[in-house]
């Protein structure tokens, strides 16, 4: 059974009188572990898909079945929880509150699950140790660099252990060097066990995936593995 199942899914806005197919029934199939980028220009339905991947939105029509579970229809209180339970989010801005250290960050997703207050302090702790951190817990975002509060907001992420990492351009508000240790570290939580989808339009963040999606016009135009020279449209 895959991790996660989308089938013929399709997102539809109404402009007026015109309707827009942001998604025009797209099938995925992604199964756990894998290192998956989905890459393509603006307006491709890219982050249209990362929508429905992190429970964000709902498909006009269509199924997404997640960990074996059919959300599709979820309401948004169900969605919610989730989000909060089955997919860590990585985004381009970071997200951080300016006002809470690293720390309190990286702890506030835990908050809302039935950890006690010892388990969620020890697991925010083990999170920014794992991405260098340990020693940056008391700092709030403006007394981090760019770099370090990416790695923050990875932490943040990977605090309830969900079974998706989702990263939505995770470097577009990097350097070039903090861009590279962001992706090292992205390849290396993959390699630890962790189902890694990256969302990007730069073919050098999707590099680093073991898998690379095309997304063009609302479709799938291909899907290509690592050492395979075939293209499964």
């Amino acid at each position: 059974m895959a991790l996660i199942e989308i089938k013929d899914m399709y997102k539809i806005y109404e402009m007026g009188s015109e309707k827009v197919h942001a998604l025009d029934g797209v099938d995925l199939k992604i199964e756990e572990k894998e290192f998956v980028a989905i890459i393509g220009p603006s307006g491709s339905g890219k982050s249209t898909l990362m929508n429905m991947i992190g429970c964000l939105d709902v498909p006009t029509s269509g199924t997404y079945l997640l960990d074996g579970e059919d959300i599709s229809g979820f309401s948004d209180k169900r969605l919610a929880k989730v989000r909060n339970q089955k997919i860590g989010f990585i985004f381009q801005q970071f997200n951080l509150l300016s006002k809470m250290t690293a720390f309190e960050n990286v702890e506030r997703p835990a908050k809302y699950t039935s950890c006690t207050r010892q388990t969620r302090r020890q697991k925010t702790e083990k999170a920014l140790t794992e991405v260098g951190l340990g020693d940056r817990m008391g700092h709030k975002p403006t007394e981090l660099s760019g770099g370090q509060q990416q790695r923050v907001a990875v932490a943040r992420a990977l605090v309830n252990e969900p079974p998706v990492l989702l990263a939505d351009e995770p470097t577009g508000n990097l350097d070039s060097r903090s861009g590279v240790e962001i992706m090292d570290m992205i390849r290396a939580l993959h390699d630890a066990g962790n189902t890694i989808i990256v969302i990007t339009h730069d073919s050098d963040v999707a590099e680093h995936a073991d898998r690379v999606l095309h997304i063009s016009d609302g479709k799938i135009i291909s899907d290509v593995r690592k050492g395979d020279s075939r293209e499964a449209l």
